[in-house]
């Protein structure tokens, strides 16, 4: 059992590794990052609306409603949003390494609102996880896109987004099945984003990518991610996750040509490693409060 929930966690973070890759073939096909961050949103937004719907799980207490729906402002339109414009200006690769600043966002949030202490793991973690910025952002290889503030703005505001997944979850994600609140969050990320819809006759390989995010990058994964964790415990399946920006930087390699330098890479391999540091004394990753909480790279 145990061999099928790492498999199952493997599949899904290899799914969330395509959101990168993906999303630049709509980019370079034209469509604004905004536009693609609302069909994913949208897309992904139909498929957890019908299982919702046929489980019977579509109800949310009044009281709970409003930090619902910002959390579909500043959760989901965040961090879909940042997360494409990261792409759009430093790369496939790099987007989804400064999405693993999270933790290190997560350690400094919970020190204010919770009151957690910050041990030497964590701070030792956060200067890992500067480090590693620092480093990646020195280091763009042969084929990878010129790191400029932008990207690095983007790709680190993704990283804070997503570490709004484990502050909202540990206060509601338990309460709710992840498809009860993205039919209500979703919705209104969706919204925020509609500004941005140019309603253009893209080719047919752009609509298939951004469904394909919908789909594939977002639903899906999300649903096999939760079946994994029937089988494994919510830190090992958070361990295993962390080969998603492992296969959105192979994709990038195979589909652009993207390529760190060593520095780039050695860099990268800080990021991660903060993750492990930050989890060992038993925190838990962003989203992996429950079965229900939303996974360590929700993107």
């Amino acid at each position: 059992m145990a061999l099928s929930g790492y498999l199952r966690i493997l599949c899904a973070a290899s799914l969330w590794g395509l959101i990168g890759p993906v999303a630049k073939i709509a980019l370079a096909a034209g469509m604004p990052p905004l536009e693609v961050a609302f069909w994913r949103t949208a897309s992904g937004w139909l498929f957890f609306a019908l299982q919702a719907l046929f489980a019977g799980q579509y109800r949310v207490a009044g009281r709970d409603m409003p930090l619902v729906l910002a959390f579909g402002l500043f959760g989901v339109a965040g961090l879909f949003g940042t997360y494409v414009l990261a792409v759009r200006d430093g790369g496939a690769a790099l987007a989804s390494v400064l999405l693993y600043t999270a933790p290190a966002w997560v350690a400094v949030m919970s020190r204010f609102l919770f009151r957690e202490s910050m041990g030497p793991a964590k701070i030792l973690a956060l200067i890992m996880t500067m480090t590693g910025v620092a480093c990646v952002c020195l280091g763009p290889g042969a084929g990878a896109e010129h790191i400029g503030p932008a990207a690095v703005f983007f790709g680190l505001a993704s990283g804070l987004s997503y570490a709004l997944y484990y502050i909202f979850g540990k206060q509601y994600l338990g309460r709710y099945s992840t498809p009860t609140l993205f039919l209500w969050a979703m919705p209104v990320g969706a919204l925020a984003l509609l500004p941005s819809v140019t309603f253009h006759a893209w080719p047919f390989t752009v609509w298939l990518a951004v469904v394909t995010l919908g789909f594939c990058s977002t639903w899906l994964a999300y649903s096999i991610y939760y079946s994994g964790l029937r089988h494994l415990e919510a830190t090992r399946a958070a361990v295993v996750a962390t080969m998603e920006p492992v296969v959105a930087a192979v994709l990038a390699w195979i589909m652009w040509d993207e390529r760190f330098s060593l520095l780039g890479y050695v860099g990268s391999g800080l990021i991660l490693a903060a993750v492990l540091v930050t989890m060992r004394p038993a925190r838990r990753m962003p989203g992996v409060e429950t079965e229900e909480v939303a996974p360590a790279d929700a993107v």
